[in-house]
């Protein structure tokens, strides 16, 4: 009897140790992700002022009923 409960706590010593070591693991594998992702991040760029566009900005009316009609074709066809 006494051999069994022997092996019990030495069983149950070793799923302990078991689970300390993959507890660690992940604990090192989610540090060393959200580490990577801080490093491998695109520096934000600092937003730019709005300008106003100019009045005249080059497209005649012909010009700009041709793009809407262009942008109203390929949504029609886009439905289908």
């Amino acid at each position: 009897m006494n051999n069994v409960s022997s092996q019990l706590f030495e069983a149950a010593g070793l799923m302990g140790l078991g689970m300390v070591f993959v507890f660690a693991f992940l604990s090192l594998t989610i540090l060393a992700i959200k580490v990577l992702s801080l490093v491998a991040a695109e520096p934000v760029s600092r937003p730019v002022a709005a300008t106003a566009m100019p009045v005249g900005n080059g497209l005649s009316p012909q010009k700009l009923a041709a793009i809407g009609a262009a942008i109203n074709h390929y949504k029609n066809n886009k439905k289908d």
